[in-house]
């Protein structure tokens, strides 16, 4: 089994800042992807930022600039550096892997339980 446990989330002003983490533990080999996503009441869940295996960072479009992605491999931990909150940014942040586990070759797809972010206006 692997498990993802996020922490970090709260509420914020307009203007603030807020550093989400998360960990993976459990039977892993390899983590491939790790990645945040984000969902707002009524709207679907989005792709916030994802740090891929070969070292690369990607972003959606509204938060470029103002989010940083990054992990700690030796830790198997993901982090979101989130800088000049909008009340928009407001919903609740999934981590989310692609881990190898260590009793097959095979890639599945984790999810974290969720972290409600509020930014105020």
């Amino acid at each position: 089994q692997v498990q993802l446990v996020e922490s970090g989330g709260g509420l914020v002003q307009a203007g603030g800042s807020l550093r989400l983490s998360c960990a993976a533990s459990g039977s892993i080999r390899i983590i491939n992807d790790m990645g945040w996503y984000r969902q707002a009441p009524g709207n679907q869940r989005e792709l916030v930022a994802v740090s891929t295996s070969g070292g690369g960072n990607h972003y959606a479009d509204s938060v470029k600039g103002r989010f940083t992605i990054s992990r700690d491999n030796a830790k198997n931990t993901v982090f979101l550096q989130m800088n000049s909150l909008k009340p928009e940014d407001t919903g609740v942040y999934y981590c989310n892997a692609e881990v190898v586990p260590d009793y097959t070759a095979l890639t599945y797809n984790y999810w974290g339980q969720g972290t409600q972010v509020t930014v105020s206006s």
